[in-house]
């Protein structure tokens, strides 16, 4: 069956990868207005139209619903319709829906702007209404870092053996010219440790940052994908897994440390690769420990084990695990839903030797992806 689904998926190529100007403030732009331009930034790169496109995942703003809306105001008649959340779970979907052939072009979008205003709150998306948020105060940052505290105690994991990892993700976006804090920088272990405290144990900079723009990419054949201007970057297997209602639930150790297990079983065995295969890790980096959490549950290392893994030699461009390399969503950009597709963007900007700052010398094959799913990619 995994072969069966791997083949499925490298039939199919990513042809267009695109991010906005990102920023923390975009005067005079919307959500619907940069995920427009998004759209057309992705599908100009693959040397297509709105019109060739037939099938649609577009979240605009928050509205994660506002894909058929769009689909019918750009023109589209009778189109598929993606429901993932973007980033790689909705490339997934998307992919699986052209090699069936329940659509040719697929695009996936989204874009935010002139959504965070109230800027004494934290961001709107942090606050999803329910009793444990109106009630008690359980923004996203106390969610994560209840399962980060309990890893910490059960493996003697002190802040100091992590803070090389914020460093390096945010010194990647200091030297990004595209980054949102570009030029904020360099950052030392003790720059992150220095910084204030947020929610035990993550302080200000183990941290995404807040910020506005728009993301697409574009799915069609690799058969067609041969005929377009665009290097085509073909799927090779990818992986979705839950853990149960946030925010509601609680995120436990025991319950959301090893999600992903399944996931990268799947991707891995779908692609017919080896873990020691993948060239670079664009790995979703919203908090510190999500980072070494990943390699833990994806077969990288035991549990407890991932500091040591991901040392500060190996997170360098040139090392075993280079990670983040656009300065992720530390310090490139974190807009709301569309962030997550920049994890796909970047790792196809990376397999094309396109990544203009921060190439990983040689990369051929990347993984991209969220806490809940996983994609991988090649450019071969």
């Amino acid at each position: 069956m995994a072969k069966d689904i791997g083949r499925a998926l490298q039939s199919v190529a990513i042809v267009g990868a695109h991010n906005t100007p990102q920023a923390r403030s975009l005067p005079g732009q919307t959500s619907w207005s940069v995920t427009l331009d998004a759209a057309r930034g992705a599908l100009r790169q693959a040397g297509l139209g709105m019109a060739d496109v037939d099938g649609f995942n577009v979240t605009v703003g928050l509205d994660a619903d506002a894909g058929s809306a769009f689909a019918y105001d750009v023109g589209a008649e009778g189109f598929w319709l993606g429901r993932e959340m973007d980033g790689v779970q909705a490339v997934l979907e998307a992919a699986l829906a052209v090699a069936s052939g329940e659509c040719r072009v697929a695009l996936i979008a989204s874009g935010q702007a002139s959504l965070y205003t109230d800027r004494d709150s934290t961001a709107p998306w942090t606050r999803p209404t329910n009793e444990f948020i109106e009630t008690w105060g359980l923004h996203t940052a106390v969610e994560w870092a209840l399962p980060a505290q309990r890893y910490m105690h059960e493996f003697g994991v002190k802040p100091e053996d992590l803070a090389h990892i914020p460093a390096a993700i945010r010194n990647y976006g200091a030297v990004n010219p595209n980054a949102v804090y570009y030029g904020r920088g360099p950052f030392t272990p003790d720059d992150i440790l220095a910084s204030r405290m947020v929610a035990s144990p993550y302080r200000l900079l183990d941290c995404a940052t807040t910020s506005e723009g728009g993301s697409a990419v574009v799915l069609t054949t690799m058969e067609r994908a041969r005929d377009l201007p665009a290097a085509p970057v073909r799927l090779l297997g990818g992986g979705r897994e839950e853990w149960g209602p946030t925010y509601v639930n609680p995120p436990t150790y025991e319950r959301t440390g090893t999600v992903g297990r399944r996931a990268a079983a799947a991707a891995f065995a779908q692609a017919g690769i080896g873990r020691d295969e993948v060239d670079v890790f664009e790995v979703y980096d919203n908090f510190t420990y999500e980072v070494v959490r990943y390699f833990e549950a994806y077969g990288y290392c035991a549990p407890g084990e991932g500091a040591q893994l991901l040392s500060p030699e190996n997170i360098r461009l040139d090392g075993r695990f280079p990670i983040c390399t656009d300065g992720g969503v530390m310090s490139h950009s974190h807009t709301g839903y569309s962030q997550l597709i920049q994890k796909v963007v970047r790792a196809v900007q990376q397999v094309r030797g396109e990544a203009n700052v921060n190439q990983v010398p040689g990369a051929k094959v990347a993984l991209a992806n969220w806490p809940k799913g996983l994609l991988l990619m090649t450019s071969e």
